[in-house]
């Protein structure tokens, strides 16, 4: 299942930081947030998708390297946006 491109445009308005923002730190790390989040479900049901969870698992560094990222140079925007995404730390 993909990301609908209505739920991307949710996505990026809620987390731009001004008007057509779609590079900063934070719609990044929450697109890819929302993309995680619907690719899950997928492995639930598929258990042996080895090939499909490499994938996965490449996603899931891209996000922590650019929260790392977020957090290095800007800490109070970091904690602000794991809070918005219910992310643990």
């Amino acid at each position: 299942m993909s990301v609908t491109t209505e739920e991307r445009t949710a996505v990026i308005e809620k987390f731009a930081r001004a008007k057509g923002d779609t590079g900063s730190p934070e719609v990044q790390v929450a697109l890819l947030t929302n993309r995680i989040n619907t690719l899950a479900p997928h492995f639930e049901a598929h258990k042996k998708d080895n090939h499909g969870r490499r994938g996965l698992l490449k996603l899931v560094n891209q996000r922590r390297q650019m929260l790392d990222y977020l957090k290095s140079t800007d800490a109070p925007r970091y904690t602000k946006l794991i809070a918005d995404l219910g992310l643990r730390r």
